[in-house]
């Protein structure tokens, strides 16, 4: 299988110069080993997985034999096995002036994070990967940063493909697991089963202490169906038979594991009554698909469920192209007690970018009315404008855009 060049490829290269070690956590299967491993090729860099059980043995009872074993510079996969390696890495990190010393991958989960960022404050650098974006795939790379612009998403649009709702949700139901790129129905459908039932059962089993398999199950297809909706943990609780508390730590284990993502709500003391409640996504969303029994694209672009499904890939794809740029932005939704609901608001470079999400070619321009209602905030309102499944860009005003969805 080809190799695909990774959008994060940049920024990790970038901070591998600059830190003495670089941490890229994520979930399985999305290719932290493979992206690192491909970096690290014609480096004189050795390689070790904490998979292997007598190499992680080594690393949890005598960290300074697992240096002198593995010397750096090392890569060292699946660290989150060996929380006592931390120590000895800030102890290497201090007595080398040699940046890029050492390369980490680990699922992302908070007890490696706190870890890390207590031990290793200032010496390590931490980035997420997702699975592969729809630009991934088709070998698309946007030069410059997102500000939602017409002269930034003309620029984008010369590069890019047509936007195509066939391939939006052939994408959105194969979703960007590097495994199942070539797959069929079949093998796609046999790749997501066997993800569920060990990968991700192991992890919850090991990291959260959850062995009742049957209500994580259910838990997990409760999820897939609220994607794109605020988290009502009633619901999920009723859904798996559990408590509400345990299905708030339930949905916090698989935040951390990077299977979805929850998309805090806009705050700000100019609004009176603003929600509280994040809203549920997925990071990938061939697994959400088939969790909910997705057997087909076509099925799914057609069914009732095809605007969350369309916003949750939206949604991702935001998600990925700020988590690999070199811009800082915050996204947020916006929604008020008279149910006044803004589907995304980017905040970067002390703008507030507002943006709705339509599974339509032609959407209805006036949903950028609403827009007006963030005028009352001290941060001023930027570039907007309706994220859909048009083919070009269209000016909507001065400040808002129809935005074919494959430009972010």
């Amino acid at each position: 299988m080809n190799y695909i060049k990774r959008s994060l490829e940049r920024k990790f290269l970038h901070m591998s110069k600059f830190f003495k070690a670089v941490l890229v956590t994520g979930a399985r299967q999305v290719g932290k080993t493979t992206m690192l491993k491909h970096l690290a090729e014609g480096q004189n860099r050795t390689y070790v997985t904490l998979d292997n059980l007598m190499a992680r043995n080594l690393a949890k009872t005598d960290p300074v034999l697992f240096f002198q074993t593995y010397k750096p510079p090392v890569l060292i996969d699946e660290v989150q096995y060996a929380p006592e390696l931390f120590s000895q890495i800030k102890i290497l990190c201090d007595s080398s002036e040699e940046p890029g010393l050492i390369w980490l991958t680990g699922s992302q989960q908070f007890e490696m994070m706190k870890n890390v960022r207590e031990t290793l404050a200032g010496r390590i650098g931490i980035m997420t990967l997702y699975s592969l974006s729809k630009n991934e795939k088709d070998g698309i790379e946007f030069e410059n940063s997102l500000d939602f612009s017409p002269e930034c998403l003309f620029a984008r649009q010369r590069i890019a493909e047509k936007n195509d709702v066939l391939k939006v949700f052939e994408h959105i139901w194969r979703g960007g697991m590097p495994q199942v790129l070539h797959a069929d129905a079949e093998q796609r459908q046999e790749y997501y089963n066997a993800y569920v039932n060990t990968y991700l059962m192991r992890d919850v089993a090991e990291l959260g202490g959850i062995t009742d398999s049957l209500r994580f199950a259910k838990f997990l297809t409760a999820c897939a169906a609220l994607t794109s909706e605020q988290v009502n943990y009633k619901n999920l609780s009723e859904a798996a038979d559990i408590s509400q508390p345990t299905a708030k730590e339930w949905l916090r284990l698989l935040e951390g594991l990077g299977i979805v993502y929850l998309l805090q709500p806009y705050a700000n003391n100019a609004f009176k009554r603003l929600t509280k409640a994040p809203k549920l996504y997925f990071c990938d969303t061939g697994l959400c698909a088939h969790l909910s029994m997705w057997l087909t694209p076509e099925t799914l672009m057609n069914g009732a469920a095809s605007g969350h499904y369309f916003e949750n890939h939206v949604v991702a794809e935001m998600l990925k192209s700020y988590a690999y740029s070199a811009s800082k932005a915050v996204i947020t939704y916006f929604r008020d007690s008279n149910a006044k609901e803004i589907d995304i608001i980017v905040e970067a470079n002390n703008q507030l970018h507002p943006l709705e999400i339509k599974k339509s070619a032609s959407p209805n321009s006036r949903e950028i009315n609403k827009y007006t209602i963030l005028d009352k905030s001290s941060i001023k309102r930027g570039h907007g404008g309706i994220l859909c499944l048009c083919e070009e860009v269209v000016p909507i005003d001065e400040q808002n855009c129809f935005i074919p969805c494959n430009l972010i």
